[in-house]
């Protein structure tokens, strides 16, 4: 019996040994204990912090433990322009406070500021400018990327840039509250199911966010602007987006939302506005949307016929050129459901029994609109007297064969909509001009809904 409990006493005394080391902080820098990163990592322990001193570290540096890597006052990290500045193979893992910067060129070999291997990390209030990936979540599930800043490198061509954030075989993480510019697409996301994506600010690319072949994702609340595309969605299915705001996507074939072959997606109280097409669908199936302003774009919406079984309901249709592009004779698109359909700007129709609805059906395309969708050479003349000559013939003389695309409730208001400004006073000051910018971006969506509204009271 002695024996035992002299056995006991000794295992008690290694844990809580074990636990008093992994206390340990140890330091890097003018007056630390270490010269470089790597060799506090070398000396650490798992569970033990390494603050970092500000200054200019020269180095690549592998995380190969537990460990919480801390910079105090910012300090540069940076890579030597080859292979990834910061790798982490660890579990558990915190890196926060740095300015990463100088990573490689290798596409191929996923050159990043940073590189995880590993699950379960926080990547949290860093900077990483300079850099071919920006942060590369390889086979890395349940991270947290919060409140980094992101910048790519402006002076190569967009098809040569990595993703500001690359998701590969990387399910469950949290992506949230960064600021993004100037790589290829600021989150690529592909074989990756179950991320959570909101409050991130991201412009000056190619495509906002990316999904490729990744199932029952969300994104909320943020703000794609001046990129290409704001959102391309393909071969996924049950995405689900809410409150973001798809501003100002402009080209030569530019979008606010592309979705090529997707099933059961949600989309809800979006602001779609000032895009050269708002929405692009092909082989998009029984999917939803709701309460979304689609306002001031060419083209509110694309559609090919191989779109099929869609709701739109409660959206906001204002002052779009062309409210719809289809490409096909005719889809099975239902514009209402259980009695509600959409608000349309240039509704023309009347509301004797003042429950809201219009008593007569909205064409969604008049005619020339209906023509231009399968020959987009007419669309120089949409907006000439020849083809408001043939819109008035198509409502005058109903045996001109039009659009089949009708909306058979359409409502005499527009749905009441919740703008996510950001506060700029809960950001981090490196991000304070970016909630600046969502927040003129957003304020401009209630101006569209204003106009809108306007529209309606003076007819």
């Amino acid at each position: 019996m002695k024996h035992w409990c002299t056995s006991l006493a000794i295992v008690a005394a290694g844990i809580l040994t074990a636990a008093g080391a992994e206390a340990a902080t140890l330091t890097v820098g003018p007056g630390g204990a270490h010269r470089t990163i790597s060799e506090a990592v070398t000396a650490a322990r798992d569970g033990d912090t390494i603050q970092v001193h500000a200054g200019v570290y020269y180095e690549q540096v592998v995380l190969d433990k537990r460990l919480t890597l801390e910079g105090l006052g910012k300090p540069r990290l940076v890579g030597g322009d080859r292979g990834s500045v910061l790798v982490v193979t660890a579990d558990g893992c915190v890196v926060k406070g740095l300015l990463i910067e100088h990573s490689g060129s290798d596409l191929q070999r996923e050159d990043s500021g940073v590189l995880l291997k590993s699950n379960d990390n926080i990547i949290e209030g860093n900077e990483l400018r300079d850099v071919l990936y920006g942060i590369y979540l390889l086979h890395s599930a349940r991270n947290t990327i919060r409140q980094n800043v992101i910048r790519g490198r402006t002076q190569l061509e967009l098809g040569e840039r990595g993703a500001a954030l690359h998701l590969w075989n990387s399910p469950d993480n949290t992506i949230e509250d960064n600021a993004i510019s100037d790589a290829r697409d600021g989150l690529y996301i592909q074989s990756s199911p179950g991320n959570v994506i909101r409050r991130n600010r991201v412009y000056g690319l190619r495509y906002g966010v990316h999904y490729m072949t990744s199932d029952d994702n969300t994104f909320e609340d943020n703000t794609f602007a001046r990129n290409v595309a704001g959102a391309a969605i393909m071969y996924s299915r049950r995405i689900q987006f809410r409150r973001n705001a798809f501003i100002h996507n402009r080209g030569f074939s530019s979008f606010g939302i592309l979705f090529q072959d997707c099933d059961d997606c949600l989309a809800e109280g979006n602001f779609i506005i000032d895009n050269t097409t708002g929405i692009f669908m092909e082989a998009l199936r029984k999917s939803t949307f709701r309460n979304n302003v689609i306002a001031e774009n060419d083209i509110a919406i694309e559609m090919f016929s191989s779109a099929s079984e869609n709701v739109f309901q409660g959206n906001n249709f204002v002052e779009n050129t062309s409210p719809l592009r289809l490409v096909g004779r005719s889809s099975t698109t239902r514009w209402s459901l259980n009695g509600r359909g959409n608000y349309w700007g240039d509704y023309g129709g009347y509301d004797l029994d003042g429950d809201g609805i219009g008593d007569v059906p909205h064409k969604v395309q008049n005619v020339f609109e209906y023509m231009e969708g399968n020959h987009p050479r007419l669309r120089i003349y949409l907006d000439s007297p020849a083809a408001q000559a043939l819109a008035t013939a198509e409502r005058t003389f109903p045996v001109i064969e039009g659009s089949r695309e009708m909306d058979p409730a359409p409502l005499m208001k527009p749905t009441e909509m919740r703008s996510q400004a950001d506060d700029a006073a809960a950001k981090p000051a490196t991000q304070a001009s970016l909630a600046a910018l969502s927040m003129m971006l957003l304020t401009a969506a209630g101006a569209v809904m204003w106009k809108g509204r306007r529209r309606r009271q003076t007819r």
